[in-house]
């Protein structure tokens, strides 16, 4: 089971770290979500509109099973606001992270 706390991929070897970390860290979100709003696999299979397998799938980590947009889809169905900030890139490479608010942020005019 993914574990409650940012996930790295990098030195994993996986091809896209980047991606695999954002699927990580949406997928650790969701999960929390499930569990603190104690939500048994068949009443998060008919908010997520999924299955019982993939809700497993899930819970176990198996993040090629599910694409960024799904995730995004799951967030979304949980009451969850998702947004996303593209900015020129401050490192040395570009990537992709995915930060966790405990308030909502400003509104953006």
């Amino acid at each position: 089971m993914l574990q409650k706390h940012q996930v790295c991929t990098k030195d994993l070897g996986f091809k896209n770290p980047e991606k695999w970390e954002a699927k990580a860290n949406l997928a650790v979100r969701i999960n929390n979500l499930i569990e603190s709003r104690s939500l048994t696999q068949s009443k998060a299979t008919k908010i997520l509109g999924t299955t019982r397998p993939r809700i497993s799938d899930l819970k176990r980590g198996q993040l090629d099973k599910f694409s960024l947009e799904k995730l995004l889809a799951f967030l979304l169905a949980l009451d969850q606001n998702v947004e996303i900030i593209v900015h020129p890139r401050s490192s040395d490479s570009a990537r992709i992270r995915v930060y966790e608010l405990t308030r909502p942020p400003p509104e953006i005019q």
